[in-house]
């Protein structure tokens, strides 16, 4: 049988050429997860296909996303042309649920290739070959396309529009998943509803209340620097926790959960 090369990694930001392959991990020392070893969840290993070459099957889950990244709903409403951003697959364990694309996801077509991405790699634990080849992990955001910058500084708010039309066919094709992070005050509203709190400090504050299925965490953007200085718990309380969940999914001997996580619609 031939062995199907690891797919090509994303360019960090900022490289003209392909990012190494070799060994992901996590970047607090802990044990490593192999992207050369073949893996049920890594682009290492695809499912065969019965003609035998070794070709992914066409899923419900690739149609759903062929539909999300072809959808010009919001046309004319945005600055620019829409540009959904969205990576998941069927081996998704750790969803992370942010508010939407940024000015620079935008442009790479990559979730989290900016700064807020470096800091939310550095909160799970893990290096940026791993955050982007290993299939366990992926993103959704509450709204897939960049909304656009405020004439005040910082991003509109994401459109409720979005979420509405495409997270519960979305959600509805990972049977896998067992955990899911809540990026910020927008997500968590949409998200939990009633159960979150007045604000998003109360919500993160919370976070025991809300597992272990999922998991509120303040926005990773460098705006919030000084929201961290505030909330020394947050670094000292659910970081730990949120390592340590990263670091059981991306175990070599973990198993998918049987009857996978919460479905938010």
């Amino acid at each position: 049988m031939t062995r199907t090369e690891p797919a090509p990694l994303p360019p960090r930001p900022g490289e003209g050429g392909r990012a190494a392959t070799g060994w992901g991990g996590l970047s607090d020392g802990s044990a490593a997860v192999s992207l050369n070893r073949p893996h049920p969840a890594s682009p290492s290993a695809p499912p065969p296909s019965p003609n035998g070459e070794g070709e992914r099957q066409t899923t419900s889950l690739d149609a759903v996303l062929a539909d999300i990244r072809a959808c010009r709903a919001c046309l004319g409403q945005l600055p620019h042309t829409p540009r959904p951003v969205v990576r998941v697959f069927p081996e998704t364990r750790l969803l992370i649920c942010g508010q939407a694309p940024g000015r620079r996801v935008h442009e790479s077509g990559l979730p989290f290739t900016d700064p807020s991405g470096d800091r939310l790699r550095d909160w799970m634990g893990v290096d940026y070959e791993t955050f982007y080849a290993d299939h366990r992990l992926g993103v959704a955001a509450q709204a897939f396309c960049y909304p656009g910058t405020a004439p005040k500084g910082g991003d509109y708010p994401p459109p409720r529009r979005c979420a509405e039309l495409w997270r519960p066919r979305l959600l509805a094709e990972l049977p896998e998943m067992e955990l899911t992070l809540l990026v910020g005050g927008y997500a968590q509203v949409w998200a939990l509803g009633g159960r979150a709190k007045t604000n998003m400090t109360e919500t993160v504050r919370a976070w025991r209340e809300y597992g272990p299925s999922v998991l509120p965490l303040p926005h990773p953007s460098w705006r919030n620097t000084a929201w961290l200085r505030r909330n020394p718990w947050f670094e000292a309380e659910v970081l730990p926790y949120l390592r340590g969940r990263v670091r059981a999914i991306l175990s070599p001997s973990a198993h998918p959960r049987e009857g996978g996580g919460p479905v938010f619609s």
